[in-house]
């Protein structure tokens, strides 16, 4: 017998420490490679850590809830044998809670979703050496029966599909959820027990628990919040919200910000928008405002190239691509994840990664990777019905542009007032980078877009 302990590993962020938050096993249990055994929190994203050891759970050594340095031993296995060979080097799938890019956009069909990351075995963690995660033995409720394959009888035979039955809870029976589908429900402030559910075997899926509370968010809305029971609250500044305020402060205080403001008549952007979505080139594709904005902001950057710079100390650097960002607000707080080479997108491509970044945001998938090396941002506030803003610089660039709301107003169109659609379109720059009369030209060469999309034919 042999007794090893599992450190807790740099999962691949270069950062120097993580909080327990939820421990998937207990003492006593017997587990094997890879089985997934805690969860930790970052700076900047939750993960799910597999075991590199087979055998029982001898002990935890961390309590929930406590912020340890990398390399500090978590738990003890003991197995029997020799000892389990060095794990491989850790690549981890984040764990982000599901995002509010857009409260107006709806519900994105779940026929076209693949399955996630994190409800694929195996995908949690990769790198310990033995493919596919194993279901934790604590609490199994399988029966011993071999269970046939979706689409298939109990002889192999193939069967016509059935469709997703839909259950009402029944009250005293426990939910059945997947481990993800309960994060989820956790951080979106959902009670499974209320949850309609659609799967195929009376499971909750996550359009179940999406559904569930986007009608919750509703009533919400329109009712006012009783007071908590409690006079003050205290909520620890750890993980992401730490990492956020180190950046924001870092950024604030270091990068000298200068910002412009300009109101421009969207009616043709909007009208530009009703087109693309009726067009058979971008069937099956969600086109927005923001994709115009998105190509409007990339062909401005060719034009004025320095806004897409970085302030090194030492030079300034000029980038000749476009890694474009998009501010994303979670119940963890914010993230910005960028679509890398953009400006060598077309509008349909452009359109299909956009969409992409926000199933991933939302549905927790969003890596560290995805979040690096951006060179400029954009921030969606006109989402939550805010007119404009002066937005903080995303470390590592030097200027962000703020969209807002879209909404008809008043307009003077050849000497006439006629209802027009209108958006405030505000920015800010890192001033040791970008002069007045660059900042205002990039501006000014963004809302000419806004106010005519066909020049992007140019």
């Amino acid at each position: 017998m042999t007794t090893s302990q599992f450190n807790l590993p740099d999962v691949g962020e270069g950062l120097t420490e993580a909080e327990i938050v939820s421990w998937r096993v207990a003492p006593g249990d017997s587990i094997q490679v890879n089985q997934v055994i805690v969860e930790i929190e970052t700076a900047k994203s939750l993960v799910e850590l597999p075991s590199p050891f087979e055998g029982v759970v001898e002990g935890l050594l961390v309590a929930e809830g406590a912020t340890v340095d990398v390399g500090t031993p978590i738990i003890s296995v003991t197995s029997s044998g020799t000892s389990a060979p060095e794990p491989a080097p850790v690549t981890a799938v984040t764990v982000l809670p599901p995002a509010d890019l857009s409260e107006t956009e709806g519900m994105v069909a779940t026929a076209e979703r693949t399955a996630t990351a994190e409800e694929k075995p195996g995908a949690v963690l990769v790198g310990y050496g033995i493919k596919g995660a194993v279901a934790s033995r604590r609490g199994s409720r399988s029966s011993k029966a071999a269970i046939p394959a979706i689409g298939e009888t109990s002889d192999g035979r193939p069967k016509a599909p059935r469709l997703a039955r839909v259950q009402q809870p029944i009250p005293g029976v426990p939910v059945i959820a997947k481990p993800p589908i309960r994060k989820l429900a956790k951080d979106l402030g959902v009670d499974l027990n209320e949850v309609t559910p659609t799967g195929l075997i009376g499971d909750i899926t996550r359009e179940d628990v999406i559904r569930h509370a986007d009608q919750a968010k509703v009533f919400h809305n329109i009712e006012t919040p009783q007071w908590a029971p409690v006079r003050e609250e205290r909520i620890p500044v750890k993980g992401v919200r730490k990492q956020i305020a180190k950046a924001m402060v870092t950024s604030a205080f270091t990068a000298p910000h200068v910002s412009l403001f300009v109101d421009v008549d969207a009616t043709r952007t909007m009208e530009y928008v009703k087109r693309l979505k009726t067009s058979p080139d971008f069937t099956g594709v969600k086109v927005s405002p923001l994709l115009i904005m998105a190509k409007a902001i990339i062909w401005a950057v060719r034009r004025n190239p320095m806004v897409n710079s970085a302030w090194t100390e030492k030079d300034i650097l000029v980038r000749n691509y476009v890694n474009l960002g998009i501010a994303a607000a979670t119940p963890r707080g914010l993230i910005v994840p960028n679509i890398k080479d953009a400006h060598d997108m077309s509008m349909r491509d452009l359109a299909r990664a956009l969409e992409q970044l926000t199933l991933t945001a939302r549905e927790g998938r969003t890596s560290p990777a995805d979040m690096a090396e951006g060179t400029i941002t954009i921030t969606n506030i006109g989402v939550f019905g805010m007119d404009t803003g002066t937005p903080i610089l995303n470390p590592g660039e030097v200027a962000i542009v703020a969209l807002g709301t879209i909404k008809q107003r008043p307009w003077v169109v050849d000497g006439e007032v006629r209802p027009r659609f209108v958006t405030t379109i505000g920015a800010s720059f890192d001033h040791r980078v970008v002069d007045g009369d660059v900042a205002s030209r990039f501006v000014a060469d963004v809302a000419s877009i806004i106010e005519e999309p066909a020049l992007l034919l140019d």
